[in-house]
């Protein structure tokens, strides 16, 4: 019982915090830390997550600093492209897949933490950004360079979703941060919004079918969302630096997880 509240708790913690982490960590932890088969943790995973993110989202919303209309976008093009992933994932080799995307997360976790002495540092120019806040309005300016980029990365979160069952926050999170000037917080915000709408679907089609879901289960979804804010609570009062040097670790340990996974199943079995 305790470990199922710390465990859930952790997750919802990180997914407060980053806007990304929950769902490549919610298996494993399910998993190998309390004797979850696959087939089981996936469910708890998905209704975690959700019903996390959809928290998160809430507060975000409430708060202002979510880009509800990036964040719709970019989940109606993830909605679409996820079915595309789940195809392609039924002929290319997994291992091939597991290794790409955890590359992948090594680069996001690299240039987030260089993101982060920059941001300490003085006078480090910045790349160009496609799509960017207007000052007089606070929104962002829906040039159409910035709404193509926009609907690429919500392309590429689904994309990724459908391959590799992914939650979408690792990859919204450092694609928003790389081609907008939007701040951490509301980058966090957002990315959670995208993780809810997308997460919607799945979690009414598991409650509709039926899905069982165990009294363990059940505490591990309700400390998530419990962890989710505490998370969302303490993301408010730290420094944007800080919650991308956070990113950059998670990102580093999903990384690591997911060559686990591959090379050495029996790890996290």
């Amino acid at each position: 019982m305790l470990l199922t509240v710390f465990l859930g708790s952790l997750i919802g913690l990180v997914m407060g915090l980053t806007g990304a982490g929950g769902g490549i960590l919610a298996v494993p932890a399910l998993v190998a830390g309390l004797g979850f088969s696959m087939a089981a943790a996936v469910p708890v995973s998905l209704m975690a997550v959700g019903a996390s993110a959809f928290v998160g989202a809430l507060d975000g919303l409430s708060k202002k600093i979510v880009r509800y209309r990036a964040a719709a976008l970019m989940a109606a093009l993830g909605s679409l492209t996820s079915y595309v992933g789940i195809a392609l994932a039924r002929i290319m080799p997994e291992s091939a897949l597991m290794t790409l995307f955890a590359f992948v997360m090594l680069l996001a976790a690299w240039r987030m933490a260089r993101g982060t002495q920059q941001a300490l540092a003085a006078g480090v120019p910045q790349p160009p950004k496609s799509c960017m806040i207007d000052p007089g309005t606070g929104k962002l300016r829906w040039t159409p360079r910035c709404a193509a980029t926009l609907a690429g990365i919500g392309a590429a979160t689904g994309l990724f979703a459908g391959l590799l069952g992914v939650g979408g926050g690792f990859i919204v999170v450092p694609a928003f941060k790389r081609f907008t000037n939007v701040d951490m917080h509301s980058i966090v915000a957002t990315s959670l919004c995208v993780i809810a709408l997308i997460a919607i679907g799945t979690v009414a089609t598991l409650l509709a079918r039926g899905t069982p879901i165990t009294a363990t289960g059940w505490y591990f979804v309700v400390a998530a969302v419990a962890g989710m804010i505490v998370g969302r609570l303490l993301a408010a009062h730290m420094p944007a630096h800080f919650l991308q040097g956070a990113f950059a670790a998670i990102a580093a340990a999903v990384a690591a997880i997911l060559l686990l996974r591959t090379y050495m199943p029996g790890v996290l079995t």
